[in-house]
């Protein structure tokens, strides 16, 4: 089955989370575990882009799921 990595990033300040629009990428997986293991590097990525003091002066953090990429069937020809 295909996965797709969707990523979040969340803010809590004075109590209130707040969080972007997700980011989900163009490419696909060829199942959970390495969607999944994706997901752990590119969140470590961003952590060190953005980098400690914002990311504990923001409380930011990151979460992200792997979803299935679900293909309706075709539709089937019809002769005209």
């Amino acid at each position: 089955m295909k996965m797709i990595l969707t990523i979040i990033m969340c803010s809590i300040i004075d109590g209130k989370t707040t969080c972007i629009p997700p980011h989900t990428f163009a490419n696909s997986y060829e199942d959970s575990y390495s969607c999944l293991i994706d997901g752990y590097k590119k969140s470590i990525e961003k952590i060190e882009e953005i980098g400690r003091e914002k990311i504990n002066e923001f409380n930011i953090y990151i979460k992200f799921g792997c979803n299935e990429i679900i293909v309706p069937p075709a539709k089937p020809k019809v002769k005209v």
